[in-house]
């Protein structure tokens, strides 16, 4: 099995990839099913229509998919080498994770209350959200890349200055839109 583990991280980082592409994208045709409310009809309610189409092709045909394989090829290279659990990187990796895990389900909910007609989160909120994704992506490639306590604490650091530009650069870009009246 041990001749396979490169195939399975390739697969594994393939998948890893087109995952984050579709939360990606994702959160941002919310963004845009949400705006679509301040649209006037017929145009509101052909882009909410398309864009509820459009999202739940994106999840169910490359984002959870790539989900479900992310997590299966990360299952089989941990299966190989089986020490990796006895590692700390690997208990923080795992925990941020199964953080996407729940961010990926969060998700799907959100979509599911968009197809209904529920927009209990504004397009602001939801531009803030999407930014959650990114954050556990660097996170989870530091964690992995790193490896060592020491570059964790400094990792961490980094985390949350990286948070924080996130963040203000939203509140900004909000701002900057509010100006040209979009």
């Amino acid at each position: 099995m041990e001749a396979y583990y490169r195939y399975i991280l390739a697969v594994h980082i393939i998948f890893v990839v087109s995952w984050m592409a579709g939360l990606f994208y994702g959160v941002r045709l919310f963004i845009y099913h949400t705006e679509a409310n301040s649209k006037a009809e017929p145009e509101k309610s052909i882009l909410q229509k398309e864009y509820a189409k459009i999202t739940a092709r994106l999840w169910s045909i490359i984002t959870t998919p790539a989900m479900v394989l992310t997590v299966v090829a990360g299952a089989l290279m941990i299966y190989i080498v089986p020490g990796w659990l006895y590692q700390p990187w690997m208990h923080v990796k795992l925990g941020f994770v199964i953080a996407l895990l729940a961010y990926h389900f969060i998700c799907q909910r959100v979509m599911k209350q968009l197809r209904k007609g529920n927009f209990s989160w504004s397009s602001n909120q939801l531009r803030l959200w999407n930014e959650v994704a990114t954050i556990l992506l660097v996170a989870i490639v530091f964690t992995v890349i790193l490896k060592s306590a020491i570059d964790w604490v400094y990792g961490l650091i980094g985390l949350v200055i990286f948070s924080a530009v996130i963040m203000i650069a939203v509140k900004l870009y909000k701002k900057y839109r509010e100006k040209k009246g979009e």
